[in-house]
């Protein structure tokens, strides 16, 4: 299918795919509280944007155990997001206080 505007062509398959594609990005929040993670393990499907917000009153971290990501030091309502593309599971901690941990398991 194609729109005419002008004196050009627009074809509108392409634009309601990519428009589709994007209704499905998920985003989901993580709680950084009282020295935890909330929820301290979250199931998302790939593709999904985990954003984890500080709402402690002390600066935390969100370190990748493996290395895939790795935010900086967050301070009272900062936040850090990352995108998982891949399926697997991604355990991560605060480099400022290791024994708070968490897990995200994507699909």
């Amino acid at each position: 299918m194609a729109l005419v505007i002008g004196l050009g062509t627009i074809d509108i398959r392409h634009v309601s795919v990519l428009a589709s594609a994007q209704q499905k990005a998920e985003t989901t929040e993580v709680k950084i509280d009282n020295f935890s993670f909330g929820p301290g393990t979250l199931t998302v499907p790939a593709g999904t944007t985990v954003t984890w917000i500080n709402r402690d009153d002390i600066p935390h971290t969100v370190v990748s155990t493996e290395g895939v990501f790795k935010s900086k030091v967050l301070d009272t309502d900062e936040k850090f997001s990352f995108t998982f593309s891949k399926a697997g599971t991604y355990p991560y901690f605060c480099s400022i206080h290791p024994k708070m941990t968490g897990k995200v398991i994507v699909q």
